[in-house]
């Protein structure tokens, strides 16, 4: 799939087949994560994969927005390690992970996968219950949770493009 098809028919999807989501897929999605660009090439992302099921049956606690992560195969946690942002890029890492939680979700597409983006950043409530669940450290925020798998449903591609929200040369 060439990357503008894969970004126009990319859709959030929410039920998932029983199919688990090979590791060699796994390590494809996480390899594009990684593709990502980050300011000053510091790479601030660290990945937390979930396949078990008694943990999976514990992210919807996070947020009433997660409840499709308990019948996913696979749930990735995109987080921040604050000890890899160095003090001329500080506050830019969390748009690395933002650009990488965006491959996933095309690499997953791509894949035959549907994934759906769901936040726990920048509410400490939810990123407080992320840590936890799966044992993060203090110096690495949990900002989303990405619910993946093989899709039990079909959506058809949205077009959102608005004229009107652009502005040429001044607002």
């Amino acid at each position: 799939m060439d990357a503008i098809k894969c970004i126009m028919t990319r859709r959030s999807i929410r039920k998932y087949s029983d199919k688990k989501v090979p590791s060699a897929i796994v390590k494809k999605i996480l390899s594009s994560a990684m593709q990502a660009p980050s300011a000053m090439n510091e790479q601030p992302w660290e990945f937390i994969t979930i396949t078990d099921q008694e943990v999976l049956s514990k992210v919807p606690a996070v947020s009433v927005w997660a409840q499709m992560a308990a019948k996913a195969p696979l749930v990735i946690v995109v987080c921040i390690n604050h000890k890899r942002e160095n003090m001329l890029a500080k506050g830019y890492g969390i748009q690395d992970c933002f650009a990488a939680t965006q491959n996933i979700l095309l690499a997953s597409h791509s894949l035959g996968l549907g994934a759906v983006w769901c936040a726990c950043a920048p509410d400490e409530k939810k990123m407080q219950k992320m840590r936890e669940i799966i044992g993060i450290p203090a110096h690495v925020d949990p900002l989303c949770i990405i619910p993946i798998g093989y899709p039990a449903e079909k959506k058809n591609p949205e077009k959102r493009f608005k004229q009107d929200r652009v502005h040429e040369n001044k607002w």
